[in-house]
């Protein structure tokens, strides 16, 4: 059975947009887009920039801090397919975010 981690409320994460969220002490970005909410692992592998706070177009986050650039739904680089930030399943209950892990 999966657990569930709360993250955010949904109504926190309007579509086309990120947020910044802490579920067991790791830095989770949570993205709307079009409705469907994704996750993926929040620091940037290039210099630990938050990827919650780039700029979303589609399904792609660009780091604020230097430009590095994540499928939000798949976690894979755009540039160099050897690069993959974790992703994460979320799951919407009550208008709350959760993010479910395997237990």
């Amino acid at each position: 059975m999966a657990e569930r981690i709360p993250l955010c409320q949904a109504s926190d994460v309007p579509p086309g947009t990120g947020k910044e969220c802490v579920a067991d002490d790791r830095i989770i970005a949570v993205f709307n887009i079009d409705g469907r909410y994704h996750a993926i692992d929040g620091i940037c592998p290039h210099a630990g920039g938050p990827l919650a706070n780039g700029c979303v177009t589609g399904t792609v986050v660009t780091c604020p801090w230097h430009g590095w650039q994540f499928d939000v739904t798949t976690g894979k680089h755009q540039l160099t397919p050897r690069i993959q930030q974790k992703t994460f399943e979320v799951v919407e209950d009550g208008g709350m975010l959760y993010l479910a892990q395997n237990g």
